[in-house]
């Protein structure tokens, strides 16, 4: 399901992603018509659209259109809200963005999804900072890791430290401290969840992993995720700082999607 402004999306509306791709956005994990870190969500859109269209964005909007499309799903499901502007194109990129809502609604992948096994690649994405639509970089170091046997990338930025991975941010912990990297990242939904509500430390994490016990990814899709393998370096699937993260994460409270009358 695809809607652009609360009405249904048609083949002429998604052009311009297919064509130029150029635009931000969100995903957010609705149970129950509930998010966890709504608004951080909502603060993420509007930050990003002043930062891609140079254009304020109204959250009350933007929360209206998504509760509208979430109505048509229950239970548990993934709700994307993406932000572009049609009318900018390969000859256009110069125009103020008059920026529009497009949100599609899909199956969730569920919690309980197994460790990941991860390949380290030298990679920074454009404008870290922002969750932009271009993916290609991403995505293309996440097929060639599954091509070689993993099930996704880690990131190592120019000076040879761990940054983040493909959709997700990454944690370790050294026996002591949560450690999340200092490097050029997106700061997730989920990790400033975590960041909240367990104490952290933020320092360079050099790729070699040395003195780590335990290493994790986190998503608003997934949550808190184990990984097993960095490379050819093993980690435990289970681990104590895994459950109490976990606990943590989920112990905070859901807000509605939609917004009240």
């Amino acid at each position: 399901m695809a809607f652009i402004d609360g009405r249904p999306a048609t083949a002429e509306d998604l052009a311009a992603l297919g064509l130029t791709n150029y635009g931000h956005y969100t995903s957010m994990l609705v149970t129950d018509g509930r998010v966890r870190g709504l608004g951080l969500h909502l603060e993420r859109l509007v930050r990003d659209c002043r930062a891609v269209f140079g254009a304020d964005l109204d959250p009350g909007r933007v929360r209206a259109y998504a509760g509208a499309a979430a109505r048509a799903g229950s239970g548990t499901f993934v709700v994307r809200v993406t932000v572009y502007d049609p009318a900018i194109g390969l000859a256009t990129t110069h125009r103020r963005g008059e920026p529009h809502v497009l949100v599609t609604v899909r199956p969730a992948g569920g919690t309980d999804a197994p460790p990941l096994r991860v390949r380290p690649v030298p990679f920074q994405r454009d404008v870290p900072e922002v969750k932009h639509t271009g993916l290609f970089g991403p995505l293309h170091a996440r097929r060639e890791a599954r091509l070689a046997g993993y099930d996704d990338a880690l990131f190592v930025d120019p000076a040879g430290h761990v940054s983040e991975g493909t959709t997700w941010n990454v944690g370790l912990y050294d026996g002591r401290d949560v450690v999340w990297p200092e490097a050029g990242v997106l700061p997730g939904v989920t990790m400033t969840l975590l960041q909240r509500a367990h104490p952290y430390v933020v320092r360079p994490v050099p790729a070699e992993l040395r003195n780590v016990e335990a290493v994790f990814a986190t998503n608003s899709s997934f949550g808190v995720r184990p990984i097993a393998r960095v490379g050819e370096a093993a980690f435990p699937a289970v681990h104590p700082i895994m459950d109490e993260l976990s606990a943590a994460y989920l112990a905070l409270p859901l807000d509605p999607l939609d917004p009240p009358d």
